[in-house]
């Protein structure tokens, strides 16, 4: 099992041009994901600001 891990590790390379291209597609990501966040919190204000007693 050792031997496998070994070998397998040995051929991992970095592409550290891949990396940058890949950026714009993380940040994309990422914007989604804050975006998707924000409307679950304004969702969650609206219907407690709704549903409260005052």
């Amino acid at each position: 099992m050792m031997h496998f891990l070994s070998d397998t590790a040995v051929n991992l390379q970095f592409n550290l041009f891949a990396f940058v291209e890949n950026l714009q597609y993380m940040g994309v990501g990422m914007l989604v994901i804050f975006v998707v966040i924000g409307i679950i919190v304004g969702t969650t204000m609206l219907i407690n600001w709704l549903f409260s007693e005052k």
